[in-house]
């Protein structure tokens, strides 16, 4: 059985840093895309960032809210997220993701979430 445990929130200052971390456990064949994604009081889950491709060298996508201000990073079977001039407005659940091929198949998986508090 393949698990994603997050870790690495918390709260921090305006303007602060935090650095995400998501590593899957279990035997894993192919890590195809690994990402963040958030959820906010009222709001639907989005996409923060993802890295797509892992096979072929991958490819990272980002929300136009965080370009510039968050970088994505990866290892085997386990993602980050390097969260720079936080603002209030990142203020969420951060979850991981992943979609792998494993014993089972192919499948597609949930963290269970790390808040993200950002407040003076």
């Amino acid at each position: 059985q393949v698990q994603l445990v997050e870790s690495g929130g918390g709260l921090v200052q305006p303007e602060g840093s935090l650095r995400l971390s998501c590593a899957a456990s279990g035997t894993i064949f192919v890590m195809y895309e690994m990402g963040w994604y958030r959820q906010a009081p009222g709001k639907q889950r989005e996409l923060v960032a993802r890295i797509t491709s892992m096979p072929l060298g991958g490819t990272t996508d980002y929300a136009d809210s965080v370009k510039g201000r968050f970088t994505i990073s990866s290892a085997e079977n386990a993602v980050y997220l390097q969260m720079n001039s936080l603002k209030p407005g990142d203020t969420a659940v951060y979850y991981c993701n992943a979609h792998f091929r494993a014993t089972m198949g192919v499948a597609n998986i949930w963290g269970q979430g790390t808040q993200v508090t950002v407040s003076s």
